[in-house]
């Protein structure tokens, strides 16, 4: 039991060494406004190519101020850009918001593959049917 316990210890030091990397509040914000699948729809539609927000409000079934509130909540986060063309706002994605993120969830899944290899060959070396009897 000493010994899974040190593991799961170690697993938390790295966790937290690794966390340490990345800007916090940057992250939480790219991931808040990711959590809404409205805000996740409205990225979508925008990945294609620059919309102006009333493009962007067509096929939602909620207000336009509803979908201004979406956007800027979007546009905090670094993840779209919007500009004044004329009388109308054009909004784009910007891909490299997400370059933060990615490379977070990616540390994150090779740690958690390292770790799980390592927590097999524990298993693996402490299973005594798996060993051969003299």
């Amino acid at each position: 039991m000493r010994v899974a316990v040190f593991f799961l210890g170690h697993i938390v030091n790295q966790m937290v060494n690794y966390n340490s990397r990345f800007d916090s509040m940057r992250l939480d914000t790219v991931f808040s406004a990711l959590s809404d699948p409205t805000r996740r729809a409205i990225l979508e539609r925008v990945g294609r190519g620059e919309l102006t927000v009333n493009e962007i409000a067509a096929p939602f079934p909620i207000s336009l101020p509803a979908i201004s509130r979406h956007l800027k909540v979007l546009e905090r986060a670094g993840l779209i850009d919007s500009r004044k063309d004329g009388r109308m706002n054009r909004v784009r994605v910007r891909p490299s918001a997400l370059d933060e993120a990615s490379t977070w969830i990616t540390g994150y899944e090779q740690f958690w593959q390292t770790q799980f290899a390592s927590l097999d060959r524990y298993l693996a070396a402490s299973d005594p049917s798996s060993q051969e009897t003299e």
